[in-house]
């Protein structure tokens, strides 16, 4: 079983604290915990993180005792330092104490190579050494599709920030393959993570990563398991009307989550998942979602 926390709230900092109160975890103590956010572009969420989200994320991680905190992150396709500009993340890591890493500017030797049994990657990938070799690794995601072939891009999707895309060929092979979204997955299998927290107060329903048909979702994702994470944030994208890709048959068929599955690194069944709830409009939330699993 894996816990999942789902809070329904408008409130971002609410959303963020209800998570970690929820999971009762606290993986960050002592430790030196890599954040990683979902900066394809400074466009406002879900396109990118929001900041009153990653604020208030750090906030708590330096309250429950962190040792030191990086934000490590490549964006992808708008430049990483002018997004980096554009979002105030330096300002941000002055006010409140962290470090920043463009692994966009991070040499070869920075990287190693991660070669999965039985994966789809041609010659393997390129991966950063940063979350490979962290002692907690703690990422932020948004809950939206994908219109450019993984058709949704939740917890597993924003690993693709970790393999490099400048004078490569990894994003080339990867958006060009019919094995997309087992590529996705392939890639989380790369590494550790210990806490996934999801921002859907707006969702993209379609199109995304950069643009789509907004909506309202009002809701906050947690836990420590992706595949329970992205299941949970395929049902609510189906609960409020999304693409055919999105909607089409049982959850745990949707080829990320598939892929997933047969790699080991979460549950295998909706049954695995254990929803915490802190109000009665999440567990009414939790009930749909618990429909569409199981449908």
């Amino acid at each position: 079983m894996t816990k999942v926390a789902v809070i329904s709230t408008s409130d971002r900092v609410y959303g963020v604290n209800m998570s970690f109160d929820l999971l009762s975890i606290n993986p960050v103590d002592g430790k030196n915990v890599v954040l990683k956010p979902n900066f394809n572009t400074a466009d406002p969420p879900p396109a990118s993180t929001s900041m009153e989200t990653l604020r208030q994320i750090i906030v708590k991680i330096k309250e429950m005792g962190a040792k030191s905190l990086t934000i490590a992150e490549r964006c992808g396709p708008a430049d990483t330092e002018e997004t980096f500009r554009k979002k105030g993340l330096y300002e941000l890591s002055e006010e409140l104490g962290f470090r920043v890493v463009n692994l966009s500017a991070q040499p070869v030797d920075d990287y190693v190579m991660k070669r999965i049994e039985g994966a789809h990657w041609k010659d393997g990938f390129l991966f950063s050494k940063i979350y490979d070799e962290a002692e907690c690794v703690v990422e932020t995601c948004c809950l939206k599709t994908h219109q450019y072939g993984g058709h949704f891009t939740l917890s597993m999707k924003n690993a693709t920030g970790l393999v490099p895309r400048e004078g490569y060929e990894y994003m080339k092979e990867l958006h060009g393959s019919k094995h997309q979204r087992k590529m996705i997955a392939e890639i989380n299998a790369a590494y550790k993570w210990d806490l996934v927290i999801m921002d859907g107060v707006v969702s993209f329903v379609d199109g995304g990563p950069m643009a789509g048909t907004r909506k309202q979702s009002n809701v906050f994702v947690a836990g420590t398991d992706k595949i329970a994470i992205d299941a949970t944030g395929v049902a609510i994208l189906r609960m409020l009307g999304t693409t055919p890709e999105v909607s089409k048959g049982p959850v745990f068929e949707q080829e990320q989550i598939a892929r997933a599955v047969e790699l080991g690194f979460g549950i295998s069944s909706p049954d695995e998942i254990e929803f915490l709830t802190d109000s009665p409009e999440s567990e009414s939330m939790v009930a749909r979602i618990r429909t569409e699993l199981s449908s």
